[in-house]
């Protein structure tokens, strides 16, 4: 089982990637690891190939229902989270590149087919499942890197970047055509409020102060980012903060106090009635739980 504090780290603190090369999979169950992964966004390129069973990805806003063989593509910036879907779980593997390791001072591949690709300039599907050209192509290259990095032999990420490689090159082949960047300009306006929450939910956070930050007035920035992500700030937040308390609540030994202190509550009470709305449980009672 995936470890819960290096999954949150994995995009902003530390590289997991292999010393030979930046490329690494990481294999999750929701809700048996962890309930949700909120909202959030990096600079590596991330595949999410569902496995088994079905769920909810949403990237930039849009909500998209997931099952078993579907690949969610994630490039640089995409904001993006993972949901269970009622009382399904999902089996699925987080696939995580570097794209500048395919950057070289020695041609000008990289730029002039790659980048637009990673700056979300193309228009490309979010969600390939049976039916969507390149679907098979995009299945086949992961299935064999899947193989290969479960032994990593050898000269093992030549193959690797190689299939990699082939892989890119389909993609590039078969989508062309220029993406709208109104969409694109809208969600930057919020990424540095993604981002700070994702970095700092522990501590006091007030909409004045997100708001500042997108550079926006207070009920512009809670209009706007409703209608961008579907929820208000302050839900959002919430929910970022109870899904990292449940995590805690599984992994830790601390009591439910520090741990709602640790994820930005104030109140106990307080905490306890949004974990209840949220949870259908309690805290301790989320804790008692059979394994999900």
């Amino acid at each position: 089982m995936i470890n819960i504090n290096e999954y949150q780290a994995i995009h902003e603190k530390t590289s997991h990637f292999d010393f030979n090369i930046p490329y690494n999979t990481y294999p999750c169950t929701i809700p048996l690891d962890f309930d949700s992964v909120p909202l959030h966004w990096h600079e590596d390129v991330e595949f999410i190939y569902i496995k088994k069973g079905r769920g909810i990805i949403v990237i930039d806003g849009s909500e998209y229902d997931v099952e078993k063989g579907d690949i969610a593509f994630i490039v640089p910036g995409n904001v993006h989270g993972i949901f269970q879907y009622q009382d399904d779980s999902m089996e699925y593997e987080n696939i995580l590149f570097n794209g500048k390791m395919f950057s070289s001072s020695l041609d000008d591949f990289y730029d002039t087919f790659l980048l637009p690709f990673f700056e979300n300039t193309v228009e490309i599907p979010k969600i390939f499942r049976k039916g969507v050209t390149g679907y098979e192509s995009l299945k086949k290259y992961l299935d064999a890197n899947d193989n290969i990095s479960s032994h990593r032999e050898g000269a093992w990420g030549l193959a690797i970047k190689g299939n990699l490689y082939l892989l890119l090159f389909n993609l590039v082949t078969l989508y062309e055509e220029k993406i709208n960047s109104k969409n694109n300009k809208r969600i930057d306006k919020l990424k540095p409020v993604i981002k700070h929450v994702e970095l700092h939910y522990s501590e006091p956070i007030t909409v004045a102060e997100m708001a500042a930050l997108a550079g926006f007035s207070e009920s512009h920035f809670m209009r706007f980012f409703k209608e961008t992500f579907g929820v208000s700030f302050i839900t959002y937040l919430n929910d970022y903060r109870l899904s990292m308390a449940a995590r805690m609540l599984l992994s830790t030994e601390e009591t439910i106090l520090e741990i709602s202190q640790q994820v930005g509550f104030e109140n106990l009470s307080h905490f306890n009635r949004q974990f209840k709305k949220k949870y259908n449980k309690t805290p301790s009672q989320y804790t008692k739980s059979p394994a999900k």
